[in-house]
């Protein structure tokens, strides 16, 4: 049986982390985010978020987002490669509800595993 947890060992923690997948990674984008992901040495996929308040003004509104994103990621860390990946928040990202934003993340997951493989 699968388990399906976002233990601290899924996260990227440092600065050092986040670094190593801005330097030439995979792109997948969408007018509300963009997923930078790039290969890493561990056999589990690790999940960055950068929500930034430029993009979502509210505390209430970041939190929303990063809670869907690593609910999104939690699901599907085991059809994902092994890579670290960044979701970085664009305007807009906001006006989506929790479905609209749910079926994004799911599209590029799939894009994203499509890619790096």
């Amino acid at each position: 049986m699968q388990r399906h947890s976002f233990s601290r060992e899924l996260r990227l923690l440092t600065p050092m982390h986040f670094k190593h997948v801005f330097s030439n990674p995979v792109r997948v984008g969408t007018p509300q985010l963009t997923i930078l992901a790039k290969t890493n040495t561990l056999e589990h996929p690790r999940l960055g978020l950068a929500v930034s308040k430029k993009s979502v003004k509210l505390a209430v509104g970041r939190n929303r987002i990063k809670r869907l994103v690593r609910e999104s990621f939690r699901l599907h860390q085991h059809k994902l490669p092994a890579v670290d990946i960044v979701v970085i928040s664009k305007n807009g990202i906001s006006d989506l509800d929790n479905k609209d934003l749910t079926k994004l993340l799911e599209k590029s997951w799939r894009r994203l595993t499509r890619r790096c493989e």
